[in-house]
């Protein structure tokens, strides 16, 4: 079926943990994030039928698709108080949704399979409690493939493309800066350059040239320094991908994320 209207698709940096769970705590951290997260209904102006969540936590030797209908909760944190691990996140799954994923990346020339255990971790269930607090959005995840491959991963978002007519919301859900060695007021300088490539990449860039840019992301200032392991920017990969030539646009953006961090997140598409 094709929907009214081409939802656009985000890599938007899902914060540390259970963070919604311990507002008390980290108010001042993450209102900012918190207030992006709830403002991206309003930006879609509708409801998706489905959201597919690339988590920057989930990785297979082959891209695999969540293909239960009711999916588990998986606790991938640690040291968090007791009650963080006692969260229920009740959106349905989608596994008629799976299928069509399954099929498209399959259709693509890239190797796929269905998990139909697989549960939610901290990279969807956390963003997706602020964004759809009702749980009432069918949610399905697809994992990133352990060779970290920008080109693979841009492939697996053009693959994805026509879902954005159909109504699904294609959601990477990473960090744009995520080395936990380097965190605080040392991680001010690199990833603030890290941040400044990013907006020059993904705002000011054409499409081409974004694309490119992405091909080569290691050569960014900072670029290790911001990810020593890019398990975080690669859901990046699969949203540019899917979004095509369209524009994107940065939709959070903070330079003071635990005392010294910039984090943004982006849209891509109208």
């Amino acid at each position: 079926m094709t929907h009214s209207k081409r939802l656009p698709t985000y890599f938007i940096s899902h914060g540390g943990g259970p963070w919604p769970w311990m507002a008390d705590q980290l108010q001042s951290t993450y209102g900012a994030l918190a207030a992006s997260l709830q403002a991206m209904p309003g930006q879609l102006g509708v409801t998706p039928k489905a959201v597919l969540v690339i988590s920057g936590h989930w990785e297979e030797p082959e891209f695999t698709v969540m293909a239960s209908s009711k999916p588990p909760m998986i606790y991938d944190y640690y040291g968090f108080p007791s009650h963080t691990y006692q969260i229920q996140y009740t959106a349905p799954g989608a596994p008629e949704l799976a299928e069509r994923v399954h099929q498209l990346i399959q259709g693509a020339g890239l190797t796929a399979r269905l998990d139909p255990q697989r549960g939610f971790d901290h990279g969807t269930f956390t963003p997706l409690a602020v964004i759809y607090p009702n749980a009432d959005v069918p949610v399905l995840q697809l994992s990133m493939h352990v060779g970290y491959d920008p080109q693979q991963h841009i492939a697996l978002g053009r693959a994805l493309a026509p879902l954005r007519d159909e109504g699904v919301l294609i959601l990477g859900s990473g960090l744009s800066y995520h080395n936990l060695r380097q965190f605080g007021p040392a991680a001010r300088a690199p990833s603030a350059a890290f941040d400044q490539w990013l907006q020059q990449t993904l705002v000011m860039s054409s499409p081409q040239e974004r694309i490119q840019r992405l091909l080569g992301w290691e050569a960014a200032p900072a670029a290790r320094a911001a990810h020593p392991q890019e398990d975080h920017l690669l859901p990046l990969m699969v949203a540019v991908g899917a979004a095509g030539d369209e524009p994107g646009r940065c939709v959070y953006h903070q330079d003071d994320f635990f005392g010294g961090i910039t984090v943004s997140s982006f849209m891509f598409g109208e």
